[in-house]
Formats: structure tokens, sequence, C-alpha cells
């Protein structure tokens, strides 16, 4: 068996496998990334990202020192407000239901700002999120829901830049380069086996970082471990994150962490292919529903779409979807909100219906119960409290009143034409569950023992999202966590730790 030897092995080809390896690299010394999938397929699900990163910042300066090609007309006609420590941390918080880790909760917020300054010292660029996570009001766009800013193109964009940066930084890049296992003994692990282009190859590392994803591409460990109907969902990203990082370190003793049986999944549409697609990226997903209506196969709504900003509900609502009859569902909406949907429904692989009246409309509805859905239509217009003015940046309480589920905010009637209706299904982002760290990001084992010369990042570890996912945290934590057991695996290289 042909054999390597780096100083420290990152497993993954994505934002927290990246972040690992640059972080290591600081410390001098030698680092390779193995990516499992070639070249054309690289960069894990961060590549399939938009590339938003929820961050603190308290002022349009801390988002100059990110962004510092800002026009001053730009500033000028933006309100950026602020996203300070104590709303991150609320919204974790709340939207974990409180089971967030508090440890990694708060390394998470109180190291975003610097760990995305770091970023932009390294090389990667970011801009502000115009097209998605602002409306214009009164002449000046303002910024909702605590997300600002995001890569600089993206996914695709950030992993091209952390590609430059590595290979600047003479970190080796291995495609094709499949871990299999661990190597390992009672002093530690000591490197890993990997299959690279079909062949066997050890690689003897003081330091080994996993950061290869979830378990989101393997339908069987889906099944096991979401429940019936998850081998049903489609994947919104790469088909190589099937478990391999956490299966690995598991048979090398390390506890398994976090919500096992919960997942980031969403509205995507209908008829996607089974995994994502590079050259669509991103917009199969369908975010807009705040602002209509969902209705299932049996004619009726079943969740309340306003029910908070989209970045505080989009991540479970994948799953409510995938509950339905047939696993999908109509987002309905009418002439005065289609001017707010996001770019992402006018793509062309599209399942879209329009018509000129609500009776059209439902029966050009596939697969559901149109006289049903004819009813629901016109009980939710005659719920809503028409005296309270809608207003897409904030929670308006524009609300209905006796018919259940309720719509808590932003609730339009569908009575003015033309109207469009988009087919959806459930599309799964990443798994919460996976392995427990230390706050250096080294892997603990069963005995809550760190495990000497492992460490992880990214989605694999468990423990910081529980039931549901405030938009754009998963990059930052890539982030955050990646750069820490990065430079936690190379101290450790350079004998330092």
């Amino acid at each position: 068996m042909k054999t390597m030897t780096y100083d420290v092995a990152v497993v993954g080809g994505g934002n927290a496998a990246f972040s690992a390896a640059v972080a290591a690299r600081e410390h001098g010394v030698s680092v390779a990334v193995f990516e499992r999938a070639p070249l054309a397929e690289a960069g894990g699900n961060s590549r399939f990202t938009a590339g938003a990163m929820r961050v603190v910042y308290d002022g349009v300066e801390d988002i100059k020192a990110l962004v510092p090609d800002l026009t001053e007309a730009e500033i000028a006609n933006t309100d950026f407000g602020t996203y300070t420590e104590d709303q991150f941390f609320d919204d974790m918080g709340r939207i974990t239901n409180y089971r967030t880790n508090p440890d990694m909760c708060e390394i998470l917020v109180k190291k975003s700002r610097e760990t995305l300054r770091w970023m932009r010292a390294k090389g990667v660029r970011f801009a502000c999120i115009y097209g998605r996570q602002a409306f214009k009001v009164g002449g000046r766009f303002k910024f909702w829901g605590g997300l600002t800013v995001e890569s600089w193109g993206g996914g695709p964009g950030l992993i091209d830049s952390w590609t430059k940066i590595a290979r600047r930084e003479g970190i080796d890049v291995h495609y094709n380069a499949r871990a299999l296992r661990l190597s390992y003994d009672d002093d530690g692990v000591h490197g890993l086996v990997v299959r690279k282009d079909g062949k066997s190859v050890e690689v003897k590392a003081k330091a080994v970082v996993l950061a290869a994803g979830g378990f989101q591409a393997n339908a069987e460990w889906r099944t096991r471990y979401l429940g019936p109907g998850w081998d049903l969902a489609k994947v919104r990203g790469t088909r190589f994150n099937t478990g391999d990082g956490i299966r690995m370190a598991l048979e090398a003793g390390a506890m398994p962490y976090g919500n096992w049986s919960g997942s980031h999944a969403v509205g995507w549409e209908r008829y996607a292919p089974d995994f994502g697609d590079l050259a669509v990226g991103d917009n199969f997903q369908k975010h807009s529903y705040p602002f209509g209506i969902m209705i299932n196969a049996d004619g009726k709504r079943f969740v309340d779409e306003g029910a908070d900003f989209r970045n505080y509900t989009y991540a479970k609502y994948g799953a409510v979807i995938l509950a339905q009859p047939q696993q999908f569902a109509w987002q309905v909406f009418d002439s005065k909100v289609l001017h707010l949907l996001r770019d992402e429904y006018r793509i062309k692989q599209v399942t879209k219906v329009a018509a000129k009246t609500l009776e059209e409309l439902v029966a050009k509805l596939d697969d559901v119960n149109k006289d049903q859905a004819l009813r629901t239509i016109k009980e939710y217009n005659a719920s809503i409290k028409k005296d309270v003015p809608f207003n897409p940046n904030v929670k308006d309480g524009r609300c209905t009143v006796g018919i259940a589920p309720p719509k808590s905010n932003w609730a339009n009637t569908i009575e003015d034409a033309p109207f469009e209706a988009y087919a959806v299904t459930c599309g799964i982002t990443f798994t919460f569950g996976g392995l427990k760290v230390t706050n250096e990001a080294q892997v603990i084992d069963t005995e809550e023992a760190p495990i000497p010369g492992l460490y992880a990042a990214g989605e694999l570890v468990g423990g910081l999202f529980y039931f549901n996912y405030p938009g754009g945290t998963g990059l930052t934590a890539g982030s955050v966590f990646g750069r820490i057991a990065g430079a936690s695996a190379g101290g450790r290289a350079k004998g330092r730790n």
C-alpha cells in the first residue's frame, strides 16, 4: 500500500475543512486535504449554498470591514441595523428550544466576527445580501432577520476562494480521495486510510481533522435515524456526504452526540433531481412562503406560514412538507406579492402554474383536492385582519382570526389576479446529529475523554442545532469550529499540545 505523510490530514473539501486546513497551516506544519469528490463536484455542501453567513455586527463599520468595496451611495441608501451578540444568543436559544450546547453556542457567537475577519484577511470576499435579505422601504434598503453578508459568488465562490488560498499556502488538496478508516491505537489517532483514484493509500499524520459533512446523502441512515419516509427526501447538496467521517470516528470509540433525529430540511422544487445540481445550485429552494399560503394534497393549509421570518422557519418546514400526503405542497401567491418573490422562483426548472381566477388556479394544482383547495383559500381570505398594514421588514402582526392553523404575520388575501402556485417537496440540507467535541474541537470518546490526535468540525459535529436552525449559521459554524480544529491539530503537530 502506498504511503503519504503529513503533519495534519483534513478529511473533507468544504468550508469547514478548508478553514481547518488553513488554520493548521498557520502553525508551519504540512497539511493535506482529502476530498472524496472529483474536482468537478468538489466542495461538499458548501458549494451548493447561497453563501449567507450569520455574524455579529454593531453597525455599518463592522460591515465595511467585511465588505470594504461598499460604495457611499449603498451606505446612504441602506439601513444595516445591528446584530448583537445578545440577539445571536437569543436566536440560537429560541430556535433550538434552548437545547443548543451552551459552550458551543458561546464560541459560535463570540468568535463569529473575528472568524469572518480572519477569512477576509486570508482572501475570502464578502458581499451584502441585497437580493434576498433586504426590502426597500421609503427609498432605503432595510436588512431583516439578522442576516446581512454572504460569500462573494455564493457557495461556489467560497470554495473557489478557499481552494486558491490553500494552494497559495502550500496545502495539498487530493480529489477522488475517500477516507475509509482511521489509524489508531491506545495512544490515539495516527492517520487514516483513503482510497484515492481507486487505490488504497495509508496517510500517516500527527493529527486528523474530520470535516466530511453529515449523513444526509445516505438514504439508509436517514431512515434509520430521522425516521420512516426520510428515504423519500431530496438531497439539496452533494451526493458524497454519506456519514463517512462520523462512521470512522464511531469505530474509533467516539461518542455520538446531538439531535440525531433532526435535520435542516426546506421547501424544495417537487421534481428536482435526487441530489443537488451544481448548475442550478441553491435555486431549487422556494423560500417566499411567508407571503402566501401552502396547500397540501387534501387541499388544506397545514402550517403557520408567517410564524416568523423565513430565516427562522425554512429549515424546519421541509420536514413538515415531507409529512404531508404524497410528500408535497403547493405555495400559492397573488399579484400583490409577486414582486417580493425571491429570484429562485424565476428559474426554468420550476413546477409552476398561473391563472386569472381562483377557480382556474385550483384546477391546475396537480394531485390536489380542488374543491377543498378553493374552500381553503376563501376561508383564509375571510379570516384576515385587514386593518393591520402589511410590512415585509418586520413581524407585522397582520394575521388571521378563527382558522387553524393560523397565519401570524404577512397574511395577505389571495384575491387579486394573476395568481401563481409552485409545487414543493422536502429538500434535506444536513443532519444535526454527529460527534461530541471539546471546546478545542477535539473529538471525545464514549468515556468522555478526548481522543488524542482527532479533531472535528462542520456538519458532523453534534450539539449545536436542535429541531431547527437560524439561517446562515451553518457556514459560520463551519468556519468558527474549523478554524479552532485546525489550530488545535496544527498545535499538536507542532508539539504544543
